[in-house]
């Protein structure tokens, strides 16, 4: 459990030490949510509509703009080699690393949603809808992108790969984050339906994503 606190310190001052992670993130995100407006129009109530499916995209994006960094920095400098041959289990250890990337970079942009709910035109209520579907579901975002991380983390370049390996299984998580914010704002489905996927999607991917991403690891550190 001491190395497992070090190394979750540790995380979290490099991520805050260089400065890549959640201000990168939150940025991204900021960008995207303004932009839509000018794209969309000035149409408020369909402003309103797609501001759900928006933040949730725009979150997506930013979760996925960080996701190179997850391991990446760790094979460049050694480090990661040491984590390998360490005595704590790679399984424990890689999920430790996917919690402080989390909170370094999926944290910020659920807490930021609702201010940049109000450039779309989203009641309170909305806003708040969209962060608890964001809370629940970024985790899943994360844990998903530490399987591609390791599958490309000795790949020269390979956030474009990581990106195009990771985007297609994020698309259930994105589906039902959605049709959970649209559901507690609207209807007429009940609320508890969706988030209750999304959360099933969140648990599974917080099990088999350290798993996956650990044999990844081995089979092509080796």
């Amino acid at each position: 459990m001491t190395a497992l606190c070090a190394l979750f310190i540790r995380d979290l001052r490099l991520a805050v030490r260089v400065g890549g992670g959640a201000l990168i993130g939150v940025l991204f995100f900021l960008v995207v949510v303004t932009l839509m407006p000018f794209a969309i129009g000035p149409d408020l109530g369909l402003l309103a509509r797609m501001g759900p499916a928006i933040l949730w995209l725009g979150a997506l994006l930013a979760s996925l703009l960080a996701l190179d960094r997850l391991l990446a920095t760790d094979h460049e400098d050694g480090s990661l080699d040491l984590i390998l041959t360490a005595r704590v289990p790679l399984e424990l250890a890689v999920a430790v690393k996917a919690l402080a990337h989390w909170l370094t970079t999926g944290l910020p942009l659920v807490v930021s949603s609702p201010l940049l709910g109000l450039l779309l035109n989203l009641e309170a209520k909305a806003s708040g809808a969209v962060a608890l579907t964001l809370l629940a579901g970024t985790p899943a975002l994360t844990f998903i992108g530490l399987i591609g991380a390791a599958l490309t983390v000795a790949l020269r370049r390979g956030g474009l790969l990581l990106a195009i390996l990771v985007l297609p299984l994020t698309i259930p998580v994105l589906i039902f984050g959605v049709a959970a914010s649209n559901a507690a704002i609207a209807g007429p489905v009940p609320f508890g339906a969706p988030f209750g996927i999304l959360c099933a999607l969140t648990l599974i991917s917080l099990v088999i994503g350290p798993i996956a991403a650990a044999v990844a690891l081995r089979q092509g550190l080796e």
